[in-house]
């Protein structure tokens, strides 16, 4: 019969993210708008969250300086 011990291999270690996400931003927003925008980003292969924190990087880059 086959040994049921897994090896005793190590958990690889996890990386840090640079920009580690630890907060949420909750807005309210007209349906129709949400629906079409998110329609678009899944059409350009991309998700509205990462659209939006483009969006919010740029504009404090711009307002910032």
């Amino acid at each position: 019969m086959a040994n049921s011990k897994r090896s005793a291999k190590k958990a690889p270690e996890k990386r840090e993210k640079k920009n580690k996400k630890d907060s949420q931003l909750v807005i309210r927003l007209n349906r129709e708008l949400r629906d079409r925008f998110v329609d678009l980003c899944e059409e350009l292969d991309t998700s509205a969250a990462r659209e939006l924190r483009g969006f919010m990087k740029e504009f404090v880059r711009r307002h910032e300086q």
